[in-house]
C-alpha cells in the first residue's frame, strides 16, 4: 500500500538540542556531567514537563529532592534556548525533499508547551507542516498509544480514509518508533538522513 503520510519528530531529526551545550560551561568534569544529567536533571524528569507539567513546580519538585543542585536545576529551563542550537542541515534537507515532492507532512513531538513558542518563533518552517502534535499541549507523550491516536486524528482532519499502513513516522528514539510500528505505522528509527532516505525509498516513497 502506498504512502500517503509522512510524520517528523523534531528533536534529532530536525533540531539539534542538547543539555549538554549548557553544562558543559557549568560542570567542565565529564563524570561528575553525565552524573547530574542522569541522576538530577535527568530525560525522565523533562519527559514529565513535555507530558504538561509546568516547568515551575517540575523544578520546585527537583530543588525539594536535589536542594543543594538548586541553582543547576533552575538554570535548565531558564537557558533552555542555548541547548537548541538550531536545525540540522541533513534533515532540513530531507524535509524540503518530501515537501517539494508534495508529500503531506505532519510532525509529532514530546517538547513541553511552554518552550514550543520559543521555536515556533525563532524557527518559521515550523509553519510548513500541516499539523504538530506537542505533547505538552495534549498532556500526552510518546511512546504512549494515546499520543499517536492524537496525531491520527488529526491526520484523518485532512485524509478521512487514511490507514495506519499509509503512515511513515520518523523518531531518533528507536522505543518511539517501535511503538509507531506496533500501531500498524512503518516507524523508522532515525539514525541518520542517508538512512531514514534509504528506508523511505524502500517503502516506496518517491521524492
Amino acid at each position: 500500500m502506498a504512502i500517503k503520510v509522512v510524520v517528523f519528530d523534531l528533536g534529532g531529526v530536525v533540531f539539534d538540542w542538547n543539555p549538554e551545550y549548557v553544562y558543559k560551561e557549568l560542570i567542565p568534569d565529564d563524570e561528575e556531567r553525565r552524573w547530574f544529567l542522569t541522576h538530577v536533571c535527568k530525560m525522565d524528569w523533562v519527559i514529565q514537563q513535555d507530558g504538561g507539567q509546568t516547568i515551575a513546580d517540575g523544578t520546585a519538585a527537583l530543588v525539594a529532592e536535589f536542594p543543594e543542585h538548586e541553582k543547576l536545576i533552575r538554570t535548565f529551563y531558564e537557558r533552555w534556548h542555548h541547548m537548541l542550537r538550531g536545525t540540522l542541515d541533513d534533515g532540513i534537507a530531507l524535509f524540503e525533499r518530501l515537501e517539494a515532492a508534495k508529500v503531506p507532512l505532519f510532525s509529532l513531538t514530546n517538547w513541553s508547551a511552554e518552550t514550543f513558542p520559543y521555536a515556533l518563533e525563532n524557527y518559521p518552517f515550523l509553519n510548513r507542516f500541516r499539523d504538530i502534535v506537542v505533547s505538552g499541549r495534549v498532556k500526552l507523550v510518546k511512546p504512549d498509544p494515546a499520543i499517536f491516536a492524537e496525531m491520527m486524528k488529526r491526520i484523518r482532519a485532512h485524509f478521512p480514509n487514511i490507514r495506519p499502513e499509509e503512515l511513515v513516522f520518523i523518531d531518533d528514539n528507536k522505543k518511539n518508533a517501535e511503538a509507531a510500528t506496533a500501531l500498524g505505522w512503518h516507524g523508522i528509527h532515525h539514525t541518520s538522513a542517508a538512512v531514514t532516505e534509504r528506508r523511505l525509498e524502500a517503502l516506496g516513497v518517491e521524492f
